[in-house]
């Protein structure tokens, strides 16, 4: 009997031996992948293979570049004679496109790489219309019919209808773009009608997410500083807390990268040299040289050393130095020192 249990269990571990190697090579091709990729694949896998992939992971320790190399030549041994098949190519691009981007912004991506495709509805058509061609469709028309169309426009043009909008009804718009929340299809429904006086295809029975704050600091941010002054008072009079999260949208600490040499360089004025430290700390490489440009050659180089000295920093404390600076930077706009944004027809100048 022992004889048999220890002949039972070495064939166990033989067989077993196949599979923990098939792991530990996939183990190897998830980490060569960037974490954005790697997390979209380990989405698909069961929690019975997510539990051995991830075991498999912590337990590789250093990895030689024969590992590496062995792992890469059994994938493309595997997959050499696989291919891609082109059947059903466009659905599988639509759904990679909706699981990224959200229905309705997947339409619209897909509208521009497929142009030709029949299956689009006047929905989606109007995504294309200039601002000019788009007013006439909708004025006069109930803010909330208004706002779930200029969700779906780029922010850009979105901007240039509201403010051909009346002034009274601007800040209504905003603020259900703001708060919009799920549409249901009968609304999408009546918009197809309201836009070409034709029935629009289904859209599912179930709300597709729309707005929010996000779509509405964007407007905001593209509508320019007379339009962005009327408004959000009338939004801080409706919710208090809303206009907050608005603002919050508004500006965030990406924003500032879009700033010139001038304005960057007026703000780095006004910002603690600590503060600006730890903020950097908190973004990637490349996206720090718009703030290295702003200052001379020495004094670049100095925080690039205090960055690299730093060592390792909670992310919540760049975030709260971020928040400093985004403060700073809110304050100057006020003051017209800088500006964010595209800019409206209203914008004012001195």
């Amino acid at each position: 009997m022992p004889e048999t249990d220890e002949m039972s269990a070495t064939t166990a571990d033989a067989s077993e031996g196949v599979q923990l190697r098939d792991a530990e090579l996939a183990a190897v091709l998830v980490m060569l992948l960037g974490e954005g990729d790697a997390a979209r694949l380990l989405g698909q896998l069961s929690p019975e293979e997510l539990k051995m992939l991830g075991e498999k992971m912590c337990q590789l320790g250093e990895i030689a570049p024969e590992a590496i190399i062995q792992a890469v030549d059994d994938f493309v041994a595997r997959t050499e004679k696989l291919g891609i098949r082109a059947d059903g190519r466009v659905d599988r691009v639509h759904s990679m496109m909706r699981n990224a981007l959200g229905d309705v912004r997947a339409e619209n991506m897909m509208a521009r790489i497929l142009p030709d495709q029949p299956r689009y509805t006047s929905l989606e058509l109007t995504r294309w219309l200039n601002p000019e061609a788009i007013i006439p469709l909708i004025k006069g028309e109930h803010p909330q019919a208004i706002a779930v169309l200029l969700v779906q426009l780029e922010a850009e043009v979105a901007a240039k209808v509201l403010h051909a909008m009346p002034a009274d009804q601007q800040s209504q718009i905003v603020h259900r773009v703001a708060t919009m929340g799920p549409v249901q299809p009968e609304a999408l429904t009546m918009l197809e009608e309201l836009l070409t006086r034709r029935l629009g295809e289904a859209q599912g029975a179930a709300g597709i997410a729309m707005g929010g704050t996000t779509n509405a600091a964007e407007i905001i941010n593209n509508s320019g500083k007379a339009l962005e002054k009327r408004v959000m008072p009338e939004i801080t009079k409706i919710d208090k807390v809303l206009a907050k999260q608005i603002e919050a949208e508004m500006f965030k600490f990406e924003h500032l990268f879009v700033l010139d040499a001038q304005s960057m360089g007026s703000l780095l004025r006004e910002v603690e040299s600590d503060n600006l430290i730890i903020a950097l700390k908190g973004i990637p490489e490349e996206q720090r040289d718009v703030f290295f440009r702003a200052m001379s050659s020495r004094a670049a180089d100095g925080v690039k050393d205090e960055i690299a000295s730093r060592g390792r920093l909670k992310m919540a404390d760049c975030i709260e130095a971020q928040k400093a600076i985004i403060a700073i930077a809110r304050n100057l706009a006020a003051e017209g020192v800088i500006a964010f944004g595209a800019g409206g027809g209203e914008d004012e100048y001195v």
